[in-house]
C-alpha cells in the first residue's frame, strides 16, 4: 500500500512520528493509501526550510520566478490524466469532471500568477508642488495555506500560486481526506526546478498539523478555505498573534429564477449548480427560488432531469453523480434529508443512499435529492449541507425572494435568472453575497476578487487581490521642494 510523504525542503520525507492515517477511496469504501500523521515537529522543519529559502526566493527576479511557475503549469497539463484519475479516486468525483474542471483549473492557477507577477504594479501619489509618495510591496516571508477536500488540487494551487508568485515561501496543508494530488504536486515541483524550501507540503489532521501551522510564530499569514466553524477557530488562534487572515468559508447560496428567464439554459445550468461534484462545491445553489408562474413547470421538468442523471462508478464516462467524499460526510448529508422530512418537507426525488453493484458496492453514494414544502427559515434552508440536496420553493415578488435569499448567515455566491436588465442590476445590488452570477454559474474570470460576506469569510482571493494579501505595503514619501 502506497505511503505518501511530506514535502520539506525539496525532499519527500516521512513524518517525524512515524505514524500514518488511512486514506479511503470513497467509491469503494476501502483504504487505498496511507498519509503522514504530522504535527508540530514536522511543521517546525517545514517553517525552518521556508525561512532559509525566503531571502533567495524573494530576491529572485520576477521573470525567473515566472518561468519556474509556468513550468509547473506545463507539467500539470502534461500529467492531466494521471492527476484526474488520482483526484477521482481520492475524492469520489467522476474522472470526467476532474479532467474537464479540476486539473485544468490547477494549471491555470499557476499560469495566471506566473504572468500576473510580472505585471503587478504599485501606486504613486504626487502631492502638488511638494512631494511624491510611492508604495512598495514586499513579500511577507513564510505563509500558511490550508485547503479543503472538495476541489483538492484546484483550491490548493489557488492559494499556493499567488503566495509564491509574490515572493513568499509556503507551508501548505491539503485536507487529510484528499491528499493525493497535493502529494503528486510535490513531485511536479521537483521536476520543475522550484528551489528547495519555497513550497513545503505537510499532511495530517487539522487539529495537529493545521493548528501547528496557524500557531507557529514565524508564519506571517494564513489563507484557509473550509468550514465556518474551523474558520472561527483559526481566527481565534491567529488574531492575537496579528497574523494576516484570508478565510473562505461556507455557503448556502440562493438560485433565483424569474419567469422571463432563458428556460433551457437555466434548466441545464441549474442541474449543474445544484449537483456538480455531488453538491460538494461551496458555490452550489442549494436553495432554488422560482417565480410562481413558472414553478410547476420547473418542478416537473427539474425532477425529470434529475432522475435522468446517472449515478455510478466515477471511472465510467457516463457517470454524472459520483461518490461523496467519506462515510461520515455521507451520514451527515443523509441526516439532513431526514431532518427536512421532520420539518415538513416533501422529497420529490432521491433521498436515499444508492447501493451500486460490482466494484462500488460499498461506496458512499447518495441519490441527487430535491425537496419542497419547507419554510425559508427552517434548519434545512439555513444550514450548510454540502451534498447533492436542494430545496425548491415559489415566490411572488422581488422583495419576498430577497428576504428569502438574504435570510441565512452566509453570503458567498448567488445566481439570478432573468432577461430583465433593470431587475438584474437592481437585485444584484441588494443580494448579500460576494458574487452574483446573472444568467450563468461558475463563470470565473481569474482577475476578479473571490470571497464572501457575513459568515462566508474574510478577505478576497483571486486576481491582484491575492497578490496584495500576500504582500505588505510600505509608503515612501519624498519631498521634492
Amino acid at each position: 500500500m502506497q505511503k505518501l510523504q511530506n514535502y520539506i525542503n525539496g525532499e519527500l520525507v516521512p513524518p517525524v512520528s512515524g505514524q500514518y492515517i488511512d486514506n479511503y477511496d470513497p467509491a469503494i469504501g476501502e483504504v487505498y493509501s496511507l498519509i503522514p500523521d504530522s504535527g508540530e515537529a514536522d511543521v517546525a522543519q517545514a517553517v525552518e526550510a521556508a525561512q532559509a529559502a525566503f531571502e533567495g526566493w524573494a530576491n529572485t527576479p520576477a521573470e525567473q520566478r515566472s518561468r519556474i511557475m509556468l513550468r509547473v503549469s506545463e507539467l500539470i497539463e502534461q500529467n492531466l490524466d494521471r492527476l484526474a484519475k488520482a483526484e477521482s479516486v481520492d475524492n469520489g468525483k467522476p474522472v470526467s469532471l476532474a479532467t474537464k474542471v479540476d486539473i485544468p483549473r490547477a494549471a491555470k492557477n499557476f499560469r495566471f500568477y506566473a504572468t500576473a507577477l510580472v505585471h503587478f504594479a504599485s501606486e504613486a501619489h504626487a502631492m502638488e508642488n511638494s512631494a511624491i509618495n510611492y508604495t512598495l510591496r514586499h513579500p511577507l516571508g513564510v505563509v500558511g495555506c490550508i485547503s479543503p477536500w472538495n476541489l483538492p488540487l484546484y483550491l490548493f494551487t489557488w492559494k499556493i500560486a499567488p503566495a509564491i508568485a509574490a515572493g513568499n515561501c509556503v507551508v501548505a496543508k491539503p485536507s487529510e481526506i484528499t491528499p493525493m494530488t497535493a502529494y503528486l504536486l510535490s513531485e511536479i515541483c521537483q521536476q520543475a526546478g522550484l528551489p528547495k524550501g519555497v513550497l513545503n507540503i505537510i499532511h495530517g489532521y487539522g487539529g495537529s498539523a493545521g493548528s501547528a501551522i496557524v500557531n507557529h510564530p514565524k508564519v506571517k499569514a494564513i489563507s484557509f478555505t473550509g468550514g465556518t466553524k474551523t474558520g472561527e477557530l483559526i481566527a481565534r488562534e491567529a488574531a492575537p498573534k496579528f497574523k494576516k487572515l484570508s478565510l473562505e468559508l461556507g455557503g448556502k447560496n440562493p438560485n433565483i429564477i424569474f419567469a422571463d428567464c432563458n428556460y433551457e439554459e437555466m434548466m441545464e445550468t441549474t442541474l449543474r449548480s445544484s449537483f456538480a461534484n455531488q453538491g460538494q462545491i461551496c458555490l452550489c445553489g442549494s436553495r432554488v427560488f422560482v417565480e410562481r408562474p413558472l414553478y410547476e413547470k420547473f418542478k416537473t421538468d427539474f425532477v425529470q432531469r434529475v432522475n435522468e442523471m446517472i449515478i455510478g462508478d466515477p471511472e465510467a464516462a457516463t457517470t454524472r453523480i459520483g461518490a461523496v467524499v467519506s462515510e461520515p460526510h455521507m451520514n451527515k448529508v443523509l441526516s439532513y434529508i431526514e431532518l427536512a422530512q421532520q420539518e415538513g418537507g416533501t422529497i420529490l426525488t432521491g433521498g436515499n443512499r444508492r447501493k451500486l453493484s460490482g466494484r462500488c458496492e460499498n461506496g458512499y453514494f447518495i441519490e441527487p435529492t430535491v425537496i419542497e414544502g419547507l419554510s425559508y427559515d427552517c434548519r434545512t434552508n439555513q444550514e450548510e449541507i454540502f451534498g447533492p440536496v436542494v430545496t425548491i420553493m415559489p415566490f411572488d415578488t422581488e422583495e419576498e425572494v430577497l428576504k428569502y435569499a438574504n435570510s441565512v448567515q452566509y453570503g458567498l455566491s448567488s445566481t439570478l435568472w432573468t432577461e430583465n436588465l433593470s431587475r438584474a442590476t437592481r437585485m444584484a445590488h441588494q443580494i448579500e453575497a460576494g458574487i452574483v452570477w446573472v444568467n450563468c454559474w461558475l463563470l470565473r474570470d481569474l482577475r476578479t476578487p473571490f470571497g464572501g460576506v457575513k459568515a462566508s469569510g474574510v478577505g478576497r482571493e483571486g486576481g491582484f487581490d491575492a497578490l496584495e494579501f500576500f504582500t505588505e505595503p510600505k509608503n515612501v514619501c519624498i519631498k521634492m521642494y
